[in-house]
């Protein structure tokens, strides 16, 4: 396998403070919110139906090795090789049937067989399983063509866990793979760390809900239903959804009860530098402190972090297609950071690119992307849009992904080698 460095300096090429001197690099962004943050500390103990999604709060050991007795792996006959002298074909006599759930009580020696069925115990003595489609059966005898290998089809005790094992670790996030692991080391119910307590608030006078009527300098509310979806997920537990308007005292009490409530206070919009922009001057005014309040990305740049109070704060931009990408970049990291879980389900790969690109220099561009197949080299093919705005996100629904375009690159050609990142799962 071919080991494929960083395409560009650390931060995709973003981090050029000679350039941006206000700015910081993706990477940073994403050090400071691991360093500066903690994981929440309780626990609860669940049943393994009501764990999906949630983090493990300690490890998950086998209870006892698996599978705990050598069993069938196939429907055949058990038998002793060792009794097969000469070159055959033998014949046996069937001497008991053990189906999976049933003991083998009855031991097997000389020229006898055991009909099994898969998932059932070994007798004792047997060496081997002969498939039934392997032997010809006549009445109570079968009869055999070819010596099979002693342990043919035999899953063995413990070939699977020891007792005692370590099946998932500290941190493990819970999907369907890794309950049915739990469930296979014994481990009916989990300790897993509480739901992360997440308030939303959006602002803008100048949006309303979807569908609803609006005056011609009003627009249709995209990021509440869009960040609402995002956060309804079993390891969240949704406190506070509300829609804040553009005023310094009516933003303070909001976001003030917000932070008293939540792990995690998430805004949208107001955190530029305009006249109009009232989350940063509010926070700041409540005692808040701002880790970092931009970063060197097209869109997104004013994306932000802090804490306010006790809680976490992440400031989204207000253009619905730059709150979706720097959720989908920080917000899914904070998440993770905060509920102690320790897999990436947004690791970068390369792909190379369908189209030319040519852009301006400056920022790390972040473009959705579809994976579009592969080139006849095998590499992974993504299309994307000529250009991206921070406001349009009809095409997000069929992008699979970010492409990231490094700063310093104004034009790149069709199969330029880009790093890619897959949306995380809602």
């Amino acid at each position: 396998m071919t080991i494929l460095q960083p395409i560009a300096p650390q931060g995709c090429g973003c981090d050029r403070r000679d350039i941006l001197m206000t700015l910081i690099s993706i990477d940073d962004a994403l050090a400071l919110i691991f360093a500066r943050t903690t994981s929440v500390e309780e626990t609860e103990n669940l049943t393994l139906g009501l764990a999906l999604g949630r983090t493990l709060a300690s490890p998950v050991n086998a209870l006892c090795m698996i599978p705990p007795f050598d069993n069938a792996a196939v429907d055949g006959f058990a038998i002793v090789t060792t009794e097969l002298v000469g070159d055959g074909p033998w014949t046996l006599d069937i001497v008991a049937r053990v189906q999976a759930g049933q003991s083998a009580k009855r031991p097997l020696c000389g020229l006898q067989s055991t009909r099994v069925f898969t998932g059932a115990p070994i007798p004792a003595g047997s060496d081997a399983v002969v498939m039934q489609e392997d032997v010809q059966r006549s009445g109570a005898t079968i009869r055999i063509v070819r010596r099979p290998e002693p342990g043919l089809n035999i899953r063995r005790a413990g070939s699977e866990m020891a007792a005692g094992a370590t099946v998932l670790r500290q941190g493990q996030r819970l999907g369907p793979r890794e309950i049915a692991a739990c469930a296979a080391a014994g481990a009916g119910s989990v300790r897993v760390r509480r739901r992360l307590r997440v308030a939303l608030l959006v602002t803008g006078d100048e949006v309303r809900q979807a569908g609803a009527d609006r005056a011609a300098a009003q627009i249709w509310d995209v990021n509440t239903p869009m960040l609402t979806a995002a956060l309804t997920r079993p390891d969240i537990d949704l406190v506070a959804v509300e829609h804040g308007l553009d005023s310094s005292d009516a933003l303070f009490l909001q976001t003030a009860e917000m932070a008293n409530v939540a792990d995690l206070v998430i805004t949208t919009g107001g955190i530029s530098v305009g006249e109009e922009d009232h989350i940063k001057p509010t926070l700041l005014a409540m005692g808040a402190e701002v880790i970092f309040s931009g970063v060197a990305i097209k869109p997104g740049k004013p994306v932000s972090f802090g804490h306010v109070r006790e809680a976490a704060w992440l400031g989204l931009p207000g253009n619905p297609l730059s709150a979706f990408i720097t959720w989908q970049l920080f917000g899914e990291a904070l998440v993770r950071r905060m509920t102690g879980a320790n897999d990436d389900t947004a690791k970068r790969r390369h792909v190379v690119t369908a189209h030319d690109i040519s852009r301006m220099t400056g920022r790390c561009e972040l473009r959705p992307a579809i994976c579009a197949g592969f080139d006849p080299q095998g590499r992974e093919v993504v299309s994307f849009e000529p250009e991206s705005h921070s406001s349009r996100v009809n095409g997000l629904s069929m992008a699979s992904g970010l492409i990231f375009i490094p700063a310093d690159a104004e034009w790149l050609p069709a199969g330029a080698l880009v790093e890619f990142q897959p949306f995380c799962p809602t």
